[in-house]
């Protein structure tokens, strides 16, 4: 069976359609499957041993790009796919299955897609409250019993991680705490850079080593944390934020003991690479998007206002992260840590 999938513009998302991936893979043997995403999320589909093909379209968040869609989708005829799973709910893009003549087009009710899809699906929001479930949900007919969701798993390249250690100097040696103090989404999925800095000087202080993960945008939060820290702290703490690729990240990643995160994408990649995460959530739930990993911890604060699920704080204190103390994190990554030996 040929399938295509429509990927998600979030990379935290992109992870989590390999738990669909997986299902898929495991149904049939024989499964030929292609994947469609923004060149934000499809290089991840490299990290995917599953995919056959990954297929960039190259439109920006939010871009609708008719043109752009109807060649993309007239190119991806001739691989004469039997299905289409499309992830995201926007109208746009179910576009390319349909001018990419694929028979069945399966995905949720979503804006407008009456036409574009034949094989919609009602969503039970309680019955599928993780975005994961409603991911592998479309590997099954509409009634089907529905599959456990296997965690994400991701594919780190061994060589390349040396050699970027080797590039960046990086030591690998002592334990490694991957530090991702960022969050495309917005400021109220932030940690404040001041208790990232001092989670990172109870780790320093036991004798580990932090890197700091992140694009170009996260760089302000990385330099924060820096200037936090004294210059003996420094010395064991490197800032990659946007120095690195996606891919890039995923393999130095790979080399770390453990991980602290915002929820974030960076977070979802280091679930899915089978590091113990502690992961801090603010605006967002860990009911919707938890971390996937066999070891995983949530931490939040337990206020009236949270979650709030916007991206800037509506009451503008944004106290679900800054009353949230770094000893509360600490005391989660410690809980994870002797299940990996990963004491120094």
């Amino acid at each position: 069976m040929r399938v295509l999938l429509i990927g998600p513009a979030w990379v935290g998302d992109m992870v989590m359609a390999h738990s669909l991936v997986q299902v898929l893979a495991a149904a049939d043997p024989a499964l030929e499957l292609d994947l469609v995403a923004p060149a934000a999320t499809a290089p991840l589909a490299a990290r995917m041993p599953e995919v056959a093909a990954a297929h960039v379209l190259p439109l920006g968040h939010g871009a609708l790009g008719l043109a752009t869609r109807r060649g993309l989708g007239r190119d991806l005829r001739q691989r004469r796919f039997d299905q289409a799973i499309v992830l995201p709910n926007t109208w746009k893009s179910a576009l390319i299955p349909w001018f990419a003549r694929i028979p069945r087009r399966t995905g949720w009710r979503g804006e407008w897609r009456h036409g574009l899809l034949n094989d919609i699906r009602s969503l039970n929001a309680t019955a599928l409250p993780r975005l994961v479930d409603r991911y592998v949900a479309l590997a099954r007919p509409v009634g089907a019993p529905l599959p456990e969701a296997p965690p994400p798993r991701l594919v780190a390249h061994a060589d390349a991680a040396r050699a970027l250690a080797a590039r960046f100097r990086l030591e690998t040696d002592d334990p490694v705490l991957a530090c991702c103090p960022g969050a495309e989404f917005g400021p109220s999925k932030r940690w404040p850079p001041a208790a990232f800095a001092a989670l990172i000087r109870q780790r320093v202080a036991a004798g580990w080593q932090t890197w700091l993960f992140g694009a170009a945008g996260d760089a302000p939060a990385t330099a924060a944390i820096m200037d936090a820290l004294t210059a003996a702290e420094r010395e064991r703490v490197h800032d990659l934020a946007g120095r690195t690729s996606l891919l890039e990240a995923v393999d130095l990643l790979s080399c770390c003991r453990a991980a602290v995160s915002n929820d974030s994408g960076l977070m979802h990649v280091a679930g899915a690479l089978g590091l113990p995460v502690v992961a801090i959530y603010g605006s967002s739930s860990p009911a919707f998007t938890p971390p996937l990993g066999t070891e995983a911890r949530t931490v939040s604060l337990d206020l009236p206002c949270a979650p709030c699920f916007q991206r800037h704080c509506p009451l503008g204190h944004l106290d679900c992260l800054r009353r949230l103390p770094a000893t509360r994190v600490e005391d989660a990554l410690a809980a994870l840590l002797p299940t990996r030996s990963c004491a120094p």
